[in-house]
């Protein structure tokens, strides 16, 4: 985590797009905020868009804006998020859900640094600040052809990897001490101790949901323990203890590729990569270490 930090704060000074890669509940709103607060364009709006939440034929409406109008029930004109973000930062999460044609609008309007309102006729000027997160492999998807080649070389000029919370357990005390705080704050009770037993049960859990679920944990344990302790729910304690189904073929999944990783120094396309010597193509590879946390800089 402290290298995906690292990175954040390389590349803030620059205004280069970025791409955060990671599972969900990772924290890759909160590094996007930290690139903006670090950037020369913190005095200027970070916009956030969830692209997976906006209907196909809003698209336009919610990134271009448009004009008074310009279709049933537009009864006033609505600046979009590119015109909102105009020389600040535009944060366009769950980006790998965009559909075909918004793809498409999008990467003219990175390509033109231009917008048109839907229903208007003069092209507007937009100097922005991409960042991009998903919690899907691009690659993969530009492999399996449902996302654009020439969109994900625009979006993935520079890339963090956030790894997921089951990676970095030697981080669940400090981070759940600064979680606690902050959700003494929100409930209004006083912050109370973290017992080591309670670490130790939080540590055998494996976070599929990675720090928003220890977040919604960590409030449940301080309501049930009415602000005076943290009782954890009983069903993190169930989960803790069975074993998930599946796990054992997982945990030869991620051998058989951390192996093979291993084997070719992090290599994964071309002769002699990963994905060669696995039988994959390289974005069902990369896809695979995506949804299993692996990444390659660690075996490079």
């Amino acid at each position: 985590m402290r290298g995906a930090m690292s990175r954040a704060t390389l590349v803030a000074r620059h205004t280069s797009n970025v791409l955060l890669l990671g599972e969900s509940g990772t924290g890759k709103e909160v590094v996007a905020r930290e690139i903006h607060r670090l950037s020369a364009r913190s005095h200027r709006a970070l916009v956030q868009v969830n692209c997976g939440a906006i209907p196909a034929g809003l698209f336009e409406s919610e990134l271009f804006g448009h004009e008074r109008g310009a279709f049933t029930g537009a009864d006033r004109k609505h600046v979009g998020a590119f015109e909102r973000a105009h020389r600040g930062t535009l944060f366009l999460d769950e980006v790998g859900e965009l559909s075909a044609a918004a793809q498409v609008k999008l990467l003219r309007v990175l390509q033109e640094r231009q917008i048109h309102r839907v229903g208007g006729e003069a092209p507007i000027d937009v100097d922005v600040r991409l960042i991009a997160a998903t919690n899907r492999s691009l690659a993969g998807m530009v492999e399996e052809g449902t996302f654009r080649e020439d969109l994900y070389y625009r979006l993935d000029v520079f890339a963090i990897q956030l790894p997921p919370l089951r990676e970095r357990k030697g981080d669940l005390g400090p981070l759940a001490a600064e979680l606690v705080s902050q959700l003494a704050i929100k409930l209004g009770v006083a912050k109370p101790a973290i017992p080591r037993g309670v670490l130790a049960r939080l540590e055998a859990h494996d976070w599929p949901g990675n720090v928003r679920e220890l977040m919604n944990v960590l409030e449940t344990a301080l309501i049930l323990g009415d602000g005076k302790a943290l009782e954890l729910p009983e069903e993190l304690a169930r989960r803790s203890r069975r074993k998930p189904p599946g796990s054992d073929f997982k945990a030869a999944v991620r051998m058989t590729i951390e192996n093979a990783l291993q084997t070719t120094r992090g290599k994964i396309y071309g002769k002699g990569g990963a994905a060669e010597l696995l039988g994959l193509k390289p974005g069902t590879l990369q896809s695979k270490m995506v949804k299993l946390g692996i990444q390659r800089a660690a075996f490079t």
